[in-house]
């Protein structure tokens, strides 16, 4: 990975994405279709974190396998491709953060008054 990818997934994961997902994601929304050796090689993962971040990928819609290639021996190689537009995927990222600030302010409120219900005076 480049700098600048490095500095995206960073970003990714400092936004809450899993961090190998964080990786994963952003080669995928650079190239066309892959297969997961090229993206072990391009993310430095290990197959099986590989195929976990993929596997959180397509639970969340956001790649779909396309399409098989068949090799001469040995299973078939998915093809994975991105699915949505970048940006709805960009939405679904605000909307998952602005969830949990929620979830986590709503939270303190709680606590707030808990403490201040049993606060002796």
């Amino acid at each position: 990975m480049t700098n600048d990818d490095e500095i995206l997934a960073k970003l990714f994961w400092d936004i809450g994405l899993k961090k190998n997902c964080a990786r994963v994601l952003v080669f995928m929304l650079m190239n066309e279709e892959l297969t997961s050796r090229d993206i072990e090689k391009f993310t430095s993962l290990r197959q099986p974190e590989v195929s976990l971040a993929l596997s959180d990928l397509m639970k969340k819609g956001w790649i779909d396998v396309v399409r098989h290639l068949m090799e001469k021996k040995g299973r078939p190689v998915k093809i994975f491709q991105i699915c949505k537009d970048p940006e709805e995927i960009f939405q679904e990222i605000i909307q998952e953060v602005s969830d949990d600030y929620n979830r986590k302010m709503k939270e303190i409120e709680r606590v707030k008054k808990i403490i201040k219900e049993n606060k002796p005076y």
